[in-house]
C-alpha cells in the first residue's frame, strides 16, 4: 500500500481517493489534482481501498479498471454494497478491455475516462464530478433542513414563549446556511389582543443580545434593504448575509430573517430556503391565530415598546444626519413637520391623521442618508444621472421605514411626497386622489419651506414669491384645498413663524 495526503485550503472540503496498482500513475494523477487544489489519498491495493472506504468517508473515487488482485468493476460492486453515494470515475488504459456500458450503468459509475498523457479530459471529469457532489450536498442539506422544520412544526403548536418559537426556527435555519449568526424580526401578525403592529425580535449568535441593542447592529443600508425585502417580498443578499422575507400563506409580509452566510452557500438552494421561510412564517402565524403562545401580554408590550423606541431613535438620528449634511437645509424636516401638523389641524383632520403627518414630515427626507454629500451640495445644474440619484431618496426612505410595520402608515408619505397631481412627479407618476391626502399636505409645505430657504444653487425666494408659486401650482402640482388652507393659515406669517420657533425650541429642550 502507498498513501499520501495533499491539502489545499480552497478545495480540501472534498476528499478524493485514487486507487491504481501502478505507483507511477498514482503520482501523476495526485500531482494533477494537487495543482487543481484538491486533497487526495492514494492506494495501490484495491482490497485495502475497499476496507478503507468502510471506515472513512470519501466524496470521489478515481479507480483504475485493470488491477490485481481484482479489477475495478469488482471493487465497485463491493463498494456499492455499503456505499451508494460516493462518486466514481473509472479509468482504463486499454479501451478494448473496458467494461461494457451495461456494467457501468448497473454499478452506478458516474464517469469513465481513458488514460492519456494529457489530462484535460480527466480534469474536466473531476470538475464535473465535484460540481455534481456539491449539488447533491446542497439538496441533501436543504432536504434535511426542511425535514427538521417539518418535524419542528408540531412543537410550535405547544404552549411555549414566542421567543422559544423564534429561536427554534433560527436554530433549524442555521445549518442550511452553514451560519452561526442570525436574527428574526416578526411584526404585523395577528396576535391574541388583535393588535396588528407589534414587533418581536429574536437573535442568535452575535445577535443574541437584548432587543435594546438590536438596532445598534443596523446601519441605514441594512434598514433600507430589510424594508426593500419586505415591500417587494424578495430575498436580498447584503454584505455577508441574506435577508429573507417571512411571507405567510395569505401573502402578508410578517417580518424578515437575516443570517450571515458564506459566499456561495445559498445560491443553489435559495428556492428551498424560501420554502423553509414560508413554512416558518405560516407556523408563526398559526401559533398566534390559535392563541397558543404562552407569553404574558405585558412582556410582549415591553419588547415591542423597546424595539419601537430604539428604532424611532435610530430614524431620528438618521434624520439629523441628513439635516447636518447640508447647511442650507438644516432644520428643514422640523419645519415641514410643524407646517404639516398645523395644516392638518386647520383642515379638521383627526388627531391620529395629524400625528401621522407630523411624523411623516420629520422623516420625509431620511432617504437622503444614502445620497453622496457632493451631490447634495452641488451648485451647478444636475445631470440626468445625478437627478435620478437624488430622486431615489423617496424610495430609499420608504424602505428604511418599511423595515418594521410600526411605520407602515408613514411609508406612503415618504415614498410619494414628490408626486404631482398632474402625474408628472416621481417615483411612480401618481395622479390626483391616487396620492394620499397626508402626502399632498407634505408636498405643499415641503415646497414652501424649500422656496423660503437659501440653497447652494439659489437664494431664498421670499414670502410673497413663495406664496404666489404655491397658488400657481395649485391644481397641477399641488392640491388646491391644501394650498388654500396653508395660505390662509399663514396670512400673518411673522406670528406663525414665531409660534413655530417657540414650539421647536421647547421641543429641543426636552
Amino acid at each position: 500500500m502507498r498513501r499520501s495526503v495533499r491539502d489545499n485550503s480552497e478545495k480540501r472540503d472534498y476528499k478524493i481517493i485514487i486507487v491504481d496498482d501502478d505507483p507511477g500513475i498514482l503520482d501523476s494523477l495526485s500531482s494533477v489534482l494537487y495543482r487543481q487544489g484538491y486533497s487526495t489519498t492514494e492506494i495501490t491495493n484495491p482490497l485495502e481501498a475497499i476496507d478503507r472506504l468502510k471506515i472513512e468517508h470519501f466524496d470521489l473515487m478515481v479507480l483504475d479498471y485493470l488491477m490485481s488482485p481484482i479489477h475495478g468493476d469488482k471493487v465497485v460492486e463491493e463498494i456499492r454494497k455499503f456505499n451508494t453515494e460516493i462518486y466514481i470515475l473509472l479509468l482504463t488504459g486499454y479501451k478494448d478491455l473496458a467494461p461494457p456500458l451495461e456494467t457501468i450503468k448497473k454499478l452506478a459509475i458516474q464517469g469513465y475516462c481513458e488514460k492519456s498523457d494529457r489530462f484535460d479530459q480527466f480534469i474536466l471529469l473531476i470538475e464535473s464530478g465535484i460540481k455534481s457532489i456539491s449539488q447533491v450536498r446542497t439538496i441533501k442539506k436543504f432536504s434535511d433542513g426542511l425535514n427538521r422544520i417539518l418535524q419542528a412544526v408540531p412543537n410550535i403548536y405547544q404552549l411555549q414563549p414566542i421567543g422559544d418559537i423564534l429561536e427554534q426556527i433560527l436554530r433549524e435555519l442555521l445549518p442550511l446556511l452553514n451560519s452561526q449568526n442570525a436574527f428574526i424580526l416578526v411584526d404585523n401578525y395577528a396576535d391574541v389582543s388583535n393588535e396588528s403592529d407589534k414587533s418581536i425580535f429574536k437573535g442568535i449568535g452575535k445577535y443574541s443580545d437584548d432587543v435594546s441593542h438590536f438596532i445598534d447592529y443596523l446601519g441605514h443600508e441594512m434598514m433600507e434593504q430589510i424594508g426593500n425585502s419586505r415591500v417587494n417580498k424578495n430575498s436580498i443578499s447584503f454584505n455577508n448575509g441574506i435577508i429573507i422575507p417571512l411571507v405567510n400563506e395569505y401573502g402578508n409580509s410578517m417580518g424578515v430573517i437575516y443570517a450571515e452566510v458564506g459566499v456561495g452557500e445559498i445560491e443553489e438552494g435559495l428556492k428551498l430556503l424560501k420554502i423553509y421561510c414560508s413554512i416558518a412564517a405560516s407556523s408563526i402565524n398559526n401559533a398566534f391565530l390559535h392563541s397558543l403562545v404562552n407569553e404574558k401580554n405585558d412582556e410582549l408590550s415591553k419588547t415591542y415598546g423597546m424595539l419601537r423606541e430604539r428604532y424611532m431613535d435610530t430614524i431620528e438620528a438618521l434624520r439629523l444626519v441628513v439635516d447636518a449634511k447640508d447647511i442650507y437645509t438644516r432644520g428643514h424636516s422640523d419645519r415641514v413637520s410643524y407646517y404639516a401638523m398645523k395644516v392638518g389641524h386647520f383642515m379638521g383632520l383627526p388627531d391620529t391623521i395629524v400625528e401621522k403627518i407630523r411624523i411623516g414630515g420629520l422623516f420625509h427626507d431620511v432617504g437622503k442618508i444614502g445620497t453622496s454629500d457632493d451631490l447634495l451640495a452641488k451648485k451647478d445644474k444636475l445631470t440626468n444621472v445625478e437627478y435620478d440619484e437624488i430622486k431615489m431618496h423617496t424610495i430609499k426612505g420608504a424602505h428604511i421605514l418599511s423595515a418594521v410595520s410600526m411605520f407602515k402608515d408613514i411609508v406612503p408619505i415618504i415614498r410619494y411626497h414628490h408626486e404631482r397631481l398632474d402625474g408628472t412627479g416621481y417615483p411612480e407618476g401618481l395622479k390626483a386622489d391616487m396620492i394620499p391626502l397626508e402626502t399632498r399636505i407634505i408636498s405643499v409645505v415641503d415646497a414652501f419651506d424649500a422656496m423660503m430657504s437659501d440653497r447652494q444653487y439659489r437664494e431664498k425666494l421670499g414670502l410673497e414669491t413663495a406664496r404666489k408659486q404655491l397658488e400657481a401650482g395649485a391644481g397641477t402640482q399641488f392640491d388646491e384645498k391644501v394650498v388654500t388652507s396653508f395660505l390662509e393659515l399663514t396670512k400673518d406669517f411673522d406670528t406663525f413663524q414665531n409660534e413655530m420657533n417657540a414650539f421647536l425650541d421647547s421641543k429641543a429642550k426636552h
